[in-house]
């Protein structure tokens, strides 16, 4: 249903290296830098953009697929790394469905930053 989704960012480098460091586990990547200011992350194409410019988003909630538990849990451990605030340990989210596994973190301007597998553990 979505192609793409942007953040407005307070931090360009800020929220550049954070998100470059939490979605590292997921397979994610910065692609392009088309502009200064302007940054798109993605595996197969950008999907997910954070710029410069305007007040920044705050609130927002953006999850991201995570292949399995084990990287819904290094999503969590690089994020918290990188600057990140707990926000959701990882763990089962039963009340979403029986499958679910998430972990949330606070990136630099207060957005619920999200790793979500949809598959039962590996055995």
């Amino acid at each position: 249903m979505i192609d793409h989704l942007g953040l407005t960012v307070s931090d360009y480098s800020a929220s550049r290296d954070f998100y470059a460091a939490a979605l590292a586990p997921l397979g994610y990547s910065l692609m392009m830098e088309p502009a200064a200011g302007v940054g798109g992350f993605g595996r197969d194409k950008p999907e997910f953009w954070i710029g410069a410019g305007g007040p920044p988003q705050s609130g927002v909630h953006v999850a991201f697929a995570a292949a399995d538990h084990a990287a819904v849990d290094a999503f969590y451990a690089a994020a918290l790394t990188a600057g990140g605030r707990d926000n959701g340990a990882p763990g089962p989210r039963p009340m979403y469905h029986e499958h679910y596994y998430g972990a949330y973190v606070l990136d630099p301007d207060g957005n619920n930053a999200e790793a979500v597998c949809h598959n039962p553990p590996a055995a």
